[in-house]
């Protein structure tokens, strides 16, 4: 006996459409491995009906004031907070994410960074007005972009939604926001909830897959793409987006390095790591997985890791005890599993290493030890619950195997020695360096990377500058 499939549409210029050929895609729980719902597979139709709704609102909103863009962001937030259960229940099923794990580490969040951003649409910064030079005035206006194209992935989706919105609103931006094709059940929603509150057309959301994507980044109305992903979909991006000069604003990936030096308390530091590295099944960015550690203490530091992973619990969302769920699609657990097929003959498994159980697709805390710098699992993105074990001899060998790949998101310092994590903290080239901890984030600090994990930053000051302009005006002081 077959079940209904739920039907999530497409959000543009204040009403929920489908797209304009009727193409759908269905909507997987990977918890469970079910279609549960299905979502438009929007084309060029639906990405022009939602720019031209999203250019039309731009000159309203844009001229709105700082102060009504943050009394419209207060009240997001506060929608956020009442209908948190309705969002929460979304995520979960687009996730399979543990309910109580989402209720407290993902719902408030969102509301503080949103709450954040309505207080930096009032703190427009730029030069003092002043004579630069005689008999004449200089000052300059901080300005919205325009319209921009936005992308978030699968694996925050709601949090990443948030992250894309709220700065470029708060900026007075107008919105056209692509959910992922697996995860868009909680974007649809947070449609809704916008649309109480803004003037029709100031966010639009666009269901569909990487060619929607593309459709929306080489369009010619938007001022600025934005993406989280991947670093491939970064590049294609960029490279798009130069064919018309678009401002690029690309968070990829990451493979962020865990230097632990022999002065630490093994049992905290491992406690740390294994949370860091395994929350959300290590589909995090800057998750905690390719750690260093120093030779003297690294058997027994791969000892208490691996008895750490094998007392973590993967499961089905209703389980208060599991610290992570599944992966998010088939397509993420065959990369997982590849992996670790692939592992030279010198790694060892210490822990994991295989799938847990037959619905869904999780996947088990996995500890790999024995690996030299040039493997392909030290050098690329997991994007799963795998933690990678490598030995350093001293503190110039720690930085060269930090530094050596292609991602430069996050990393942390793991030390009592206060002169040697400011060394660390100064060598490590990465836009983010924890000391003594790894993972959390604040609305008022910036996120970004260098190299292939992209430009641009989220949160912060920085983030909410990102979706401005700088304009020069001179006026003469004569008659």
């Amino acid at each position: 006996m077959s079940t209904e499939l739920r039907r999530l549409r497409n959000y543009i210029g204040g009403e929920f459409r489908d797209a304009a050929d009727g193409r759908t895609t269905e909507v997987v729980n990977p918890a469970t491995g079910e279609a549960y719902a299905t979502a438009p597979l929007s084309g060029a139709a639906d990405v022009d009906a939602a720019m031209a709704a999203a250019a039309e609102a731009f000159p309203g909103w844009r001229d709105t004031t700082p102060a009504e863009r943050q009394k419209a962001l207060l009240r997001i937030a506060d929608a956020f907070e009442e209908r948190a259960e309705e969002l929460i229940a979304a995520e979960v099923e687009n996730t399979g994410k543990p309910t109580g794990l989402t209720r407290t580490e993902e719902i408030p969040p969102m509301v503080d960074q949103i709450r954040f951003f309505a207080g930096a649409a009032r703190m427009l910064e730029g030069k003092g007005a002043g004579e630069y030079m005689e008999g004449l005035t200089s000052f300059v206006r901080r300005e919205p972009v325009g319209v921009c194209a936005q992308v978030a992935p699968w694996n925050y989706p709601m949090m990443m939604a948030v992250w894309k919105f709220a700065p470029a609103i708060a900026a007075g931006n107008t919105v056209v926001l692509k959910p992922s094709d697996t995860t868009p059940a909680s974007t649809v929603l947070i449609a809704e909830i916008l649309g109480s509150i803004l003037p029709k057309g100031v966010f639009n959301v666009v269901c569909g897959d990487r060619e929607t994507g593309r459709l929306m980044v080489e369009h010619p109305t938007p001022a600025m793409a934005s993406i989280t992903g991947s670093v491939r979909a970064g590049m294609a991006v960029a490279e798009s987006a130069s064919k018309d000069l678009k401002r690029v604003h690309l968070e990829l990936g990451g493979k962020a390095p865990v230097v632990v030096f022999e002065d630490v308390d093994i049992a905290k530091a491992v406690a740390g790591i294994s949370e860091a590295g395994y929350f959300n099944a290590g589909q995090d960015c800057t998750a905690a997985t390719r750690v260093l550690v120093h030779e003297s203490v690294h058997d027994e530091f791969v000892r208490a890791l691996a008895k750490a992973a094998s007392d973590i619990k993967t499961g089905m969302p209703d389980d208060e005890d599991v610290l992570y769920g599944p992966l998010n699609n088939p397509s993420q657990l065959a990369q997982v599993e590849g992996f670790i097929e692939r592992l030279p003959a010198h790694a060892r498994v210490e822990a994991g290493g295989k799938r847990v159980g037959d619905q869904g697709y999780f996947y088990a805390p996995t500890v790999v030890s024995g690996l030299e710098q040039d493997d392909e699992i030290v050098q690329k993105e997991v994007f799963g619950p795998v933690i990678t074990v490598q030995s350093f001899t001293d503190e110039d060998q720690a930085v060269a195997y930090a530094n050596g790949v292609e991602y430069a998101l996050a990393s942390s310092v793991w030390t009592k020695d206060h002169a040697r994590a400011m060394r660390m903290s100064k060598k490590l080239d990465f836009g983010c360096v924890w000391i003594n901890t790894h993972i959390p984030l604040v609305a008022e600090m910036p996120h970004g990377g260098f190299k292939k994990s992209g430009y641009g930053k989220d949160l912060s000051a920085y983030g909410f500058d990102d979706y401005t302009r700088i304009k020069h005006v001179m006026t003469s002081l004569e008659d």
